[in-house]
């Protein structure tokens, strides 16, 4: 799990101003009402008076652990004490069976490709938290192709029909150097499909600039033709950019701090633009385990209002993808981490199990 650095304020504070802090930060995602010294008195547990809890928050204050807005005379939660909260305070609750069994059953149920899982995925981690869930498409390195065909189109076109991981069909219309007979064609795909079906696409590049700088002077025309156009259908970056869906944009209007017209039209303006998200994803993409970023710790001011849970979903041994619930900054952190969590285990299992 990520952190940010409150280890030198952490020895500022007692274990009673923790637990008082923890009351708050609860009590707050539970209401989302300013907290007073009357309802932390009694939610607490603690034996204290008014007088002694209102110091106790004044010194959380000066530390930056909550702040009085300036309506009330209770107190909030700022990101630095949300972040304090989920590195030291944090319980987490295991997902309700239910709710796990639900995924699982949806995943294992569904003769789904990568593409539609992630669909799912997205859906389900949205109905499940009443937020919005998102997840990125398996990265292009963990596709393999299965089989590769070739249609003659007019002025020296052909289409390529391509079977990818086994049931993910994807086509491509390829301009050539000349006009190819349909005898060449099924020739030239019966060469690739014998030498690359099962290999992963950046394997298939790799093995093609090598085929064709090396071998060139020994090979037939065939395989120079058969060549030349895998080289067109498969010319793509090495590290093309991360694609995700997002499903349950909606619930984030049912929060009152996210409310705003002006600021959910921004949000909602991000979520269709995708580049700041793509960055912040990408970057989960290289870090290990649960990856939080409340508020303004994205580096993305669009994001400032809400906090990103985000995990790596992995299938044959790598990262290929992430997968996230995108909320309020007074969300359940206990519910939701172990619920990204889960399911990222899911979908990298139901991946595999495609394979």
């Amino acid at each position: 799990m990520n952190r940010s650095s409150t280890e030198g304020d952490e020895d500022n504070l007692s274990e009673r101003a923790q637990l008082l802090l923890k009351t708050l930060i609860e009590t707050y995602i539970r209401d989302g009402q300013p907290v007073g010294s009357r309802t932390l008195s009694r939610d607490s547990g603690l034996s204290l008076s008014s007088a002694t809890i209102r110091n106790v928050m004044a010194d959380l204050e000066a530390l930056g652990f909550v702040a009085s807005p300036h309506t009330s005379a209770g107190r909030v939660p700022t990101q630095k004490g949300y972040r304090f909260f989920v590195d030291t305070l944090l319980k987490l609750k295991p997902p309700e069976s239910q709710e796990v069994e639900q995924i699982e059953r949806r995943l294992t149920s569904e003769a789904s490709t990568g593409r539609s899982l992630v669909h799912t995925v997205s859906q389900m981690l949205s109905s499940v938290t009443q937020m919005a869930g998102l997840v990125t498409l398996p990265r292009q390195s963990y596709t393999a192709l299965t089989q590769i065909e070739f249609i003659a189109l007019s002025e020296n076109r052909a289409l390529a029909i391509m079977v990818m991981n086994d049931r993910e069909v994807q086509n491509r219309i390829l301009q050539l150097d000349r006009a190819y007979t349909a005898e060449e064609l099924r020739r030239a795909a019966n060469y690739l499909n014998e030498a690359f079906a099962g290999r992963s696409l950046p394997e298939v590049r790799a093995m093609l600039l090598a085929q064709l700088e090396d071998t060139q002077q020994h090979m037939n025309r065939l395989m120079v033709d058969a060549i030349q156009m895998a080289q067109k259908v498969f010319d793509r970056p090495e590290n093309p950019s991360v694609e995700y869906v997002i499903a349950g944009e909606t619930n984030l209007m049912g929060f009152a701090e996210l409310s705003n017209i002006e600021r959910l039209r921004r949000l909602f303006e991000a979520f269709n633009e995708k580049h700041d998200l793509l960055r912040l994803l990408d970057n989960c993409l290289h870090a290990q385990g649960i990856q939080i970023f409340i508020g303004q710790e994205s580096g993305y001011r669009i994001l400032d209002d809400v906090s990103v849970v985000a995990a790596p979903y992995v299938a044959d041994n790598q990262v290929i993808g992430v997968l996230g619930i995108i909320g309020p900054t007074r969300m359940a952190y206990e519910r939701v981490i172990p619920i990204v969590d889960v399911t990222a285990k899911l979908l990298g299992s139901a991946l595999n199990s495609r394979k």
